[in-house]
C-alpha cells in the first residue's frame, strides 16, 4: 500500500473521491492506490441508484432517452464510479421497484426514458390552468404552485407547460394567507372542533374592514367548495340553525376553539351539488321554486347553471320552460336579465315582482341626468 502524507484540507478532496485513508494528528495519510475495492466503500456509492432515479425522473421522455455514458458522466459529477454493467442492473432494480423505463434503440446506441408518471403531461396542463385560473390564489403562490407542478414533469415536457403559463394580469386575490386558512380549516374538521375568525370586506381604498365591527365568527366547519372561481368555506351557525358559506380569502385570524362541532345532522341534509345550483355566485336568500322560460338557444346555459338533471319542458316550437329551486337574490335576477328578451321568469308572482324592481330600480340610474 502507498501512502502519501497530506493536510488535512488537501487529504479531504481525496476522500470525497473514495480514497481509503489514516489519520495521524493533523495529517490524514492517503492510501493513492485506490482500486474498485476501495471506490466500492465510499460512503457516495451507497446514492448511485437513487441519482440514476432521480436523473431519469428530471431529465428523460420519450422524445429524449438517456444513454448508459450519459448517465455513467452524471454520476461522475457526484464522485460516484460506475461501469456500463451496474447500471443496466440498477434499471432492472427500478423497474422491479416499479418504475416504467423503457427503452430506445439497441446497443451502444441505445438510450433509457420513464414512459410512464404520476401524472402525465395532458394531466398536469388540467392542474396548471386550475391554478392560473383560480382568483382565491395570489399571483405569488400560482408562480409558486406551478413550478413543484411542472416538477413532476421532465425538464423538457415542464417547457411545454411553462409555455402555457399566463398569469399576468388575471384577476387574483390580495390575500396571501389563504393557504393558512385552508390548513386550519381542515384541523378544525379533521379534529371536530369548531373554529372562530374574523371576516373582511375591502374599502375603496383597498384596506380591509372587518364585518361585525370586528366580532368574532365562531361556526363548525364542514366542507370546502371551489365555486365561480373562488374558495368557500361550508359551516353550520350555531345561532342560526343553519347552514352557511364564507369566502376564504376573505377569513382572517382563523383558530381553533376547544368546544367540539354540533350541526352533524343538518350538514349529512345538506346537499352541495344541489345548493350551488340554487345559489347564484353564492349570494343567499329566500329559497323558491321558480318556472322560467327561455329560447331554446340556451339549452346550454341552462344546463351548465341548473345541472343536466333539470327537466326542459318544451313551451312551442321556440322555447322551453323549467321549474327549479333558486335562492332569490340579485344575481339571480341579473343572471336572468343577462339573457335579454330570450328569458323571462313566469312564476311564483313575488318572483316577477322582483325581477321588476330590480329592473327598475337599474334603469332609473340611467334615466336621471347627473
Amino acid at each position: 500500500m502507498k501512502l502519501e502524507a497530506l493536510p488535512v484540507r488537501k487529504g479531504f478532496e481525496y476522500l470525497k473521491k473514495g480514497f481509503t485513508w489514516d489519520l495521524q494528528g493533523s495529517i490524514i495519510k492517503i492510501n493513492l492506490e485506490k482500486g474498485s475495492d476501495d471506490m466500492a466503500r465510499s460512503s457516495f456509492q451507497k446514492l448511485k441508484i437513487i441519482y440514476v432515479m432521480d436523473y431519469l425522473l428530471r431529465y428523460s421522455d420519450e422524445q429524449h432517452p438517456v444513454s448508459v455514458a450519459k448517465l455513467i458522466e452524471e454520476l461522475e459529477r457526484h464522485d460516484i464510479s460506475a461501469e456500463r454493467k451496474s447500471i443496466y442492473d440498477d434499471i432492472e432494480c427500478l423497474r422491479t421497484y416499479g418504475l416504467d423505463i423503457a427503452q430506445s434503440g439497441t446497443g451502444r446506441g441505445s438510450g433509457y426514458y420513464v414512459a410512464s408518471r404520476d401524472f402525465e403531461l395532458p394531466e398536469l396542463k388540467l392542474l396548471v390552468d386550475s391554478v392560473q385560473s383560480s382568483k382565491f390564489i395570489t399571483h405569488r403562490k400560482t408562480l409558486s404552485l406551478i413550478k413543484k407542478i411542472a416538477g413532476l414533469a421532465s425538464v423538457h415536457e415542464a417547457q411545454l407547460l411553462s409555455r402555457q403559463v399566463f398569469v399576468k394580469n388575471r384577476i387574483k386575490t390580495m390575500n396571501e394567507s389563504i393557504y393558512y386558512n385552508v390548513d386550519e380549516i381542515h384541523r378544525g374538521i379533521a379534529e371536530n372542533k369548531k373554529i372562530r375568525f374574523h371576516y373582511f370586506e375591502y374599502t375603496v381604498g383597498k384596506e380591509k374592514r372587518f364585518r361585525r365591527g370586528g366580532d368574532w365568527y365562531k361556526l363548525s366547519p364542514f366542507a370546502l367548495s371551489w365555486d365561480d372561481e373562488n374558495y368557500y368555506m361550508v359551516a353550520y351557525d350555531s345561532e342560526s340553525g343553519r347552514m352557511k358559506h364564507f369566502r376564504v380569502d376573505k377569513m382572517a385570524h382563523i383558530e381553533l376553539c376547544s368546544e367540539e362541532r354540533d350541526g352533524q345532522s343538518s350538514y349529512e341534509a345538506f346537499d352541495m351539488g344541489a345548493y350551488s345550483r340554487k345559489v347564484f355566485d353564492m349570494f343567499s336568500g329566500d329559497e323558491l321554486t321558480v318556472q322560467l322560460r327561455f329560447d331554446n338557444s340556451l339549452v346550454g346555459a341552462v344546463l351548465d347553471r341548473l345541472g343536466r338533471e333539470v327537466m326542459l319542458i318544451p313551451d312551442g316550437e321556440d322555447h322551453f320552460t323549467v321549474r327549479t329551486e333558486v335562492a332569490i337574490s340579485p344575481r339571480f335576477y341579473a343572471w336572468v336579465f343577462g339573457f335579454g328578451d330570450k328569458a323571462r321568469i313566469i312564476s311564483p308572482p313575488s318572483a316577477v315582482e322582483g325581477m321588476r324592481e330590480h329592473i327598475r330600480s337599474v334603469s332609473v340610474l340611467y334615466d336621471r341626468e347627473d
